[in-house]
């Protein structure tokens, strides 16, 4: 089966415009030429089996995405030129992942799904219940660059350093609004909230395993800067809870 595959994909990377998509921090433009990193070349030479004259689709979130061609081939490396460019850069709707950070698959999975749904920046914050206590951003990045490749996405989502709750407030920009994901009985549920915000930058927040600490709670309600809101009457687990509230802000008032 895994044969099979190469051989489609393989067969893709020959056709004008095929969908393997890399993401590379080199300029692009008309007549580039650029090197894929270690990595890149190993997947396409020797997992896609490209040969010179392949065609790849290359985006580095500033060029929008362009045509290249695989000029050159040595035994561990390649160099591709820029052909033509396909898509004119766009953005994603202005909205951050503000999220406590869960066990390590699950944390895998909320990167790349919010990848996915259009994120724009994913903050790992630190709560008093969070039970992870080290987040390895290379990772995330990596989860972060493979879904964009394979989600046709033109950027790929900040990540950023993780902080304390403490931290995340204080320094908290007032003019973007923090959909609090609560589970007190008073908030509003998060599509009718979506509705009423007249900002244009936006933030989710959600908390680990075992939810936030009564403290933290008031803490958050107390800026006038966040909105709490339900998710409806089930209990979510934290990383269905970051996707699910994210779904329906897209809905609401992103690019949905």
């Amino acid at each position: 089966m895994v044969r099979i595959f190469e051989k489609v994909m393989s067969s893709a990377l020959k056709e004008p415009g095929g969908k393997v998509r890399l993401f590379v921090t080199a300029a692009l433009a008309d007549g580039a030429r650029v090197v894929p990193d270690d990595g890149q070349a190993h997947y396409l030479l020797h997992v896609m089996r490209a040969k010179a004259g392949d065609r790849v689709s290359l985006f580095n979130g500033r060029d929008g995405e362009w045509l290249a061609q695989i000029a050159e081939v040595s035994k561990r490396s390649c160099a591709l030129q820029c052909e033509k460019q396909t898509r004119a850069q766009s953005g994603t709707p202005d909205i951050w992942l503000c999220f406590a950070p869960i066990k390590k698959t699950p944390a895998d999975y909320v990167v790349q799904k919010a990848t996915e749904l259009g994120v724009r920046a994913l903050q790992p914050v630190f709560t008093r219940r969070t039970i992870v206590t080290r987040i390895n951003e290379e990772r995330m990045t990596a989860n972060a660059i493979e879904a964009a490749e394979q989600s046709d996405r033109l950027t790929v989502p900040e990540i950023r350093e993780a902080v304390t709750l403490d931290k995340l407030l204080k320094a908290w920009p007032a003019e973007r609004r923090i959909l609090f994901c609560d589970e007190g009985g008073d908030a509003k549920p998060i599509a009718e909230a979506a509705r009423n915000i007249n900002e244009s930058a936006y933030a989710i927040l959600t908390g680990p395993e075992g939810g936030f600490d009564p403290a933290e709670r008031d803490l958050i309600r107390s800026h006038a800067f966040v909105t709490p809101v339900t998710l409806g009457p089930r209990i979510l687990r934290a990383d269905t809870a970051a996707l699910a509230s994210l779904a329906v802000l897209q809905a609401m008032k992103g690019d949905w």
